[in-house]
């Protein structure tokens, strides 16, 4: 998008939004006003505020629209005789409403998740609330019980309205009773998560681009085993952190980003290690041959060229196709009776969510990459068209099917091969904000049948920050608060059982999303968007609830514009925030290495950020204005980058952490010595950082003009270093000795 700052100011409302339009934004979580990250007020015009409206659902349109929409606001509320599910933390005695007839009688239990029954909810009073469209309905206050075990409980509500009908022959009135029965979810999460185990370090790593030289073209789950076991029992590392392993697309061309997939509930068998997969075993000399042929072409190194090698590009879609054949010819090997069995236990426990992600990559397959292009009646899953698919591609679909089985036995196989190397968390997992739009999540959720818990007429992203001026649109649809509560936060649910299954830890990328996320109504620019507020104590409770039962820790990426009290709320409920060196500054200069927060995961740089070698050298500003991402003059850019840098100096050199005249390896050394002065809990050291990679893995604000996540690791020359390598790099060993004495 091209526009000037000029153009983007001029386009901020000067007055807020008042009136109904304002009582229906705040009635459905639209803010009509935030905190910039300057810390002006920024309004939300009205033409924005009636379109995210209508990206919710809600007809806003004309001033009858709006005054209709919250009328049918509060009739709705009011018809609902429970809300539609109930988070709560242990310990507290939660508050909720019931809405009946008057007079009429009501029963409450509670069915407990292992089968108990609990009937001891306290009625807190009632009241007559002023009628709404004529209709009277009686408001009664409960609370739950205050000592409800952890868990997902079930609200039962059976409420009896009695009418009086025609003179009986005793010339009494007779009496109908007209039943009602409800039920709803009820979570109860744990009111804190136990912090990790002591301190603990790991390396970061995009697994993609970490490759061995059994790898096929891609780093994979083998070579996840293998870099935490290494990690482990060698320099004592407690985790591995990789980048989100979610679904891409099946087909050509393949969206290189992690962190737009197709969909977060499944694993990318690009990351299968076929040769791993118990059933290779059992090929024919012939289909050996061929599988050996399609890992030649994904461009797989020879015993001893890592070293030689430039790092070029990696060819995903080259990977992609090769081991799509190959795993073909795997799948079609006959399972023994207990590998069968187990695949028929994977399928059951998945159930109609992995059937659905199955029709969708077969029907991709045959019909193309973009569901919204395919003939109208294969939208829906649920159409008899989509069944009759189902049953025609059904060879293909089980291969889906089959591929999410491996793929999780290869994860669970990576995880516990790092527990068992002395890893206190092991694997953490990256969770992507959201999906891609023409992916099988947004298909499925987007659709009735999936309740239309994302919604498709939005985007999310950012407003205008510090590092944007102009706001990010990150194509992703976001999840729609309303309609994923009335879902009971099943889908919600289910993909964080799936990420959290095989996970030491979970990072939530961008978790501020969980309380309010920056909604781009679908036309509009980045900057003509809103902020849509989610129910906080709900998402953060079921994600800390789903991190209990699986004994993880939960690290939010809290890292932008940030509500002060979110961070403190985060603390309150035992997840990590974020610390990345670069950002931990005031007006003063770097935050003294002891001020940075004791919850936190702690790291030098990111993906997102330039590798150590290249800030050192200045390399990124050179870059930046390469690709014209500079904001103001190279000279301003330049000065501004070496103030920074001197200043992190100086404060290394006041600390005795760094000799006067260091090179760039000792600094890299240096900056890790601080962050183990910190208090934080988890520290993480970048890959390429180890092996003094100097380029971003990814550059944000660009697409084409650079090769986000297609760079595999390569050392300060530009050479290619292979798993195999990083073993013996000295200057890996030096740094990872920095981090050992935690």
């Amino acid at each position: 998008m091209e526009c000037t700052e000029t153009e983007h100011k001029a386009t901020a409302a000067a007055v807020p939004v008042t009136g109904d339009l304002a009582r229906l934004a705040g009635a459905f979580g639209v803010a009509t006003e935030h905190h910039g990250w300057r810390g002006d007020v920024v309004y939300a015009d009205e033409e924005t505020v009636r379109a995210v409206l209508g990206a919710l659902g809600v007809d806003a349109s004309t001033p009858d629209a709006v005054r209709h929409a919250l009328v049918a606001h509060e009739a709705a509320r009011r018809g609902r005789l429970l809300p539609p599910v109930i988070v709560t933390r242990a310990g507290r005695a939660e508050a909720f409403a019931a809405h009946c007839e008057p007079g009429a009688r009501v029963e409450l239990w509670i069915e407990l998740e292992d089968g108990g029954v609990r009937r001891d909810l306290a009625e807190l009073g009632r009241n007559l609330p002023p009628a709404v469209d004529g209709t009277v309905v009686q408001e009664r206050s409960y609370t739950l019980p205050a000592d409800l075990p952890l868990g997902w409980h079930t609200l039962h509500a059976r409420v009896t309205a009695t009418e009086a009908t025609d003179l009986g022959s005793g010339g009494e009135p007779e009496s109908a009773a007209e039943e009602r029965h409800v039920s709803v979810p009820v979570a109860v999460s744990p009111a804190r998560l136990p912090a990790p185990p002591g301190r603990t370090w790991g390396f970061m790593v995009q697994l993609y681009s970490l490759l061995s030289r059994r790898s096929w073209g891609m780093g994979d789950l083998a070579d996840l085993a293998d870099l935490a076991g290494w990690s482990a029992r060698r320099h004592g590392a407690g985790f591995v952190l990789v980048n989100p392993l979610h679904a891409a697309s099946p087909v050509a061309p393949v969206e290189p980003s992690p962190y737009l997939p197709v969909s977060r509930r499944f694993t990318d068998p690009m990351y299968v290690r076929v040769e791993a997969v118990p059933e290779y075993a059992y090929l024919s000399p012939v289909e050996h041959a061929v599988a050996e042929e399609l890992r030649l072409r994904t461009g797989d190194l020879d015993e001893g060229a890592g070293a030689a090698h430039t790092a070029d590009r990696l060819q995903r879609d080259r990977v992609r196709a090769a081991k799509r054949e190959a795993l073909a010819l795997v799948h079609r090997v006959p399972r023994s009776p207990g590998r069968e069995a187990a695949y028929r236990a994977f399928l059951a426990a998945e159930g109609r969510w992995l059937d659905d992600h199955a029709t969708w990559c077969a029907l991709v397959e045959e019909h193309g990459p973009d569901w919204h292009a395919w003939p109208a009646e294969l939208h829906d899953p649920d159409a008899p068209a989509v069944r009759a698919e189902r049953r025609r591609l059904a060879p293909a679909v089980d291969f889906h099917r089959w591929c999410q089985w491996v793929a999780d036995e290869q994860l669970a196989h990576a995880h516990r091969t790092a527990r068992d190397a002395g890893m206190p968390v092991g694997v953490v997992h990256d969770l992507a904000v959201g999906v891609h739009p023409d992916g099988s999540d947004a298909w499925l959720l987007g659709s009735a049948r999936g309740g239309e818990v994302l919604a498709l007429g939005a985007t999310g992203g950012a407003p205008p920050d510090a590092m944007n001026a102009f706001g990010q649109d990150w194509s992703q649809p976001p999840w729609h608060p309303v309609r994923l509560a009335e879902a009971g936060y099943a889908p919600y649910r289910e993909l964080l059982r799936s990420v959290f299954r095989n996970a030491g830890a979970v990072r939530v990328d961008h978790i501020l999303g969980l309380f309010r996320f920056w909604w781009i109504p679908r036309g509009n620019r980045p900057d003509r968007g809103a902020y849509v507020r989610y129910d906080h104590e709900a998402m953060v409770g079921i994600l800390a609830l789903e991190a209990h039962r699986a004994g993880a820790v939960v690290v939010g990426e809290d890292l932008g514009t940030v509500e002060p009290w979110v961070r403190d709320y985060l603390v309150e409920r035992g997840m990590l925030g974020t610390s990345v060196l670069w950002f931990e500054r005031d007006a003063a200069g770097p935050v003294p290495p002891e001020d940075w927060r004791e919850l936190s995961f702690a790291t030098v740089t990111t993906h997102d950020l330039p590798p150590t070698a290249a800030r050192l050298a200045g390399e990124h500003v050179d870059l930046w204005a390469e690709l014209g991402l500079l904001p103001g003059t190279m000279e301003a850019a330049r000065a501004e980058a070496a103030d920074e840098l001197a200043s992190w100096v100086a404060l290394l050199n006041d600390r005795g952490l760094l000799r006067p005249g260091a090179g760039e390896r000792e600094t890299v050394e240096a900056l890790h010595r601080l962050l183990v002065r910190t208090p934080s809990r988890m520290l993480g050291v970048w890959l390429p950082d180890a092996v003094g990679d100097r380029r971003p893995q990814n550059l944000p604000g660009t697409s084409r003009e650079y090769p986000n996540w297609l760079l595999p690791v390569a050392d300060g020359a530009g050479r290619r270093v292979l798993l195999e390598d990083l073993a013996a790099d000295a200057r890996a060993a030096s740094l990872a000795r920095v981090l050992r004495g935690l």
